[in-house]
């Protein structure tokens, strides 16, 4: 590990130089890889650099125990035992800090919200667990663009589907994928009795052209006028694409914007964060052994979070979380939730590293 976080020092320094080189600044594509790099391994060296000077200040109080005045002896001895707390909590986060990152964690994210079991109480869920992202990403300040919606006439969802924009979209938002079970009396219920309800969540780290390569004449790309809820034609044009891969048979939609352009560039977005998350989880199936998340394997058929209204509730099954703030949560105060499936996500990574 030391040798692993002395590498980790000289390229930083390398990195240092190469920022302040003209020939790299007047390179804006190298630059900004350059400055992400840095970015990422600021913590590894600020941490290691605090370890090392921790070690440091106790090797210099342990030579004061030689003294013949008690009173600096005593001092020392403090000095060795603050000195050698110090050295340990950071090397107890350089442990954390060099666990392998996931490489799609700086990425943009697609999510995917799916009315379930339930019908029209599924749908009308769909639109609160969208709203509920919206709020989020706004609360961090990230930028959410609806990319298709199939709304129902009550005002919910049959499906919906956004791009999220942000620093660490993905690694804070990747949890999130499952399904998501509410609890509640239904608005359309006169009998006052509760039902149980499912919407599916998927969210795709958003990939870029360099990452899959996509033939256009594997594409079946069709036009279609798009609608609202009802039927109600609310483009008279043939501005809604459809895409089809055909080697796969991944159907995307979008009708969002009136641009016939625009929709075939967010529909390609998502197509491509499609066909890249079937061949990542592709990949991931071949390796023997591999570790089994205990916050989940991020599969929509997995159950992960139950929402009861009537208590106010909100479960998570996966790390056995129980928070009694239904409302905060589903007004975008993700972040509790968020940090302990990471937490716990961290702990079993450290786990599997020590065995």
């Amino acid at each position: 590990m030391l040798e692993k976080l002395q590498q980790v020092e000289r390229r930083w320094e390398q990195l240092q130089a190469q920022l302040c080189d003209p020939e790299l600044i007047a390179d804006l594509a190298k630059y900004r890889d350059a400055m992400r790099e840095s970015k990422r391994l600021d913590p590894v060296v600020e941490t290691f650099q605090r370890h090392r000077a921790a070690l440091q200040q106790e090797a210099e109080a342990r030579e004061l125990l030689r003294d013949t005045d008690p009173d600096l002896r005593a001092l020392a001895q403090e000095e060795i035992e603050q000195a050698k707390a110090q050295a340990e909590e950071s090397w107890e986060q350089l442990k954390i800090l060099l666990l392998p990152r996931d490489p799609n964690d700086d990425r943009n994210v697609i999510v995917e919200i799916r009315g379930g079991a339930g019908g029209e109480e599924a749908s009308l869920f769909a639109g609160v667990l969208f709203r509920m992202y919206a709020m989020y990403a706004e609360s961090r300040g990230w930028k959410a663009e609806t990319i298709y919606a199939n709304e129902t006439e009550l005002g919910g969802y049959k499906e919906v589907s956004f791009a999220i924009e942000g620093d660490g979209a993905y690694s804070r938002l990747k949890f999130e994928s499952g399904v998501h079970r509410v609890q509640r009396v239904p608005e359309t219920e006169s009998q006052g009795r509760i039902h149980t309800s499912t919407v599916t969540v998927a969210v795709l780290p958003e990939a870029e052209e360099v990452d899959i390569a996509i033939n256009p004449a594997d594409l079946q790309i069709d036009t279609f006028r798009a609608s609202g809820a009802g039927g109600q034609h609310i483009n008279k044009t043939e501005s809604a694409i459809r895409i089809i891969h055909l080697p796969t048979g991944t159907v995307v939609e979008c009708q969002d914007e009136r641009s016939q352009h625009k929709n075939k560039d967010k529909a390609m977005k998502v197509l491509r964060s499609r066909v890249l998350q079937a061949e990542q989880e592709k990949q991931s199936a071949a390796i023997a052994g591999e570790r089994r998340a205990q916050v989940g394997t991020g599969d929509r058929s997995e159950r992960i979070r139950t929402y009861n209204y009537p208590q106010g509730r909100v479960s998570d099954h996966r790390i056995g979380l129980t928070l009694y703030k239904i409302d905060y949560i589903l007004n975008g105060d993700l972040d509790e939730i968020v940090d302990a499936l990471i937490t716990a996500d961290t702990a079993e990574k450290l786990k599997s590293n020590e065995n």
